[in-house]
């Protein structure tokens, strides 16, 4: 990779890093020159990463207001979900079958470190590190491009879901389930667990979206 295509990535990440963390809303105006000061990088690598997130559907040209990080309503929220339980339960039932040993060893150990993270960020960071080890262990190079493809729209999501009371511990009990189902080569049974844990990570979503609909409160007329 070349130091330009080598710059334009590490712009292509920290955007979709600070969309994912909340420091770039959706909704909001991109501008290059505020992004390229921000990295201090030159504009040149910040405008082919914002180009390539517009490819991918995460920025788009508002009228009158330049370059926007998209919004999704409520219905592109629910087919994102449905999304990610027909794609992660393939890869689920794919590394049951194709996952080497060293690769069911590594996702204990990630699991491990999951157990332990203090915070909805850090636990996020490493539930994403776990479900990414699955992709990879489903040794599937199609469908782990179009996982990565869905892991970046999932960042115009917002906040985590581990911010709901209670989600983390549950995600414990799914990671454990959705790991064991693997390790026992048992393909079935890991496409049902990783199914019944995005369909509770989307039931926690909704609840997000209820209680941010009631905290919203109309400026007076």
């Amino acid at each position: 990779m070349s130091e330009k295509s080598s710059r334009s990535e590490q712009a292509y990440q920290k955007i979709l890093e600070g969309i994912r963390e909340g420091s770039l809303k959706p909704g909001s105006r991109i501008k290059e020159s505020a992004i390229a000061e921000w990295m201090n990088f030159s504009r040149t690598p910040v405008r082919e990463a914002l180009k390539r997130l517009e490819a991918s559907g995460l920025l788009v040209v508002a009228p009158y207001s330049g370059m926007q990080i998209v919004k999704l309503g409520y219905q592109e929220v629910m087919e994102l979900y449905h999304m990610r339980v027909v794609l992660e339960a393939s890869a689920a039932g794919l590394a049951a079958r194709h996952a080497s040993d060293a690769e069911i060893f590594s996702l204990n150990e990630i699991q491990k470190r999951y157990e332990s993270a203090q915070g909805a960020a850090e636990q996020a960071r490493q539930n994403r590190i776990f479900h990414n080890a699955i992709f990879h262990a489903a040794h599937n190079r199609y469908l782990l491009k179009s996982l990565n493809s869905l892991r970046d729209s999932m960042a115009l999501l917002g906040k985590t879901t581990f911010e709901v009371p209670g989600r983390s511990q549950e995600v414990v009990d799914e990671h454990k389930e959705l790991f064991d189902a693997i390790a026992a080569r048992d393909e079935e049974r890991a496409q049902r667990a990783a199914t019944h844990h995005i369909l509770e990570a989307q039931k926690a979503r909704i609840q997000m979206i209820g209680d941010e609909l009631d905290d919203y409160q109309p400026s007076s007329s």
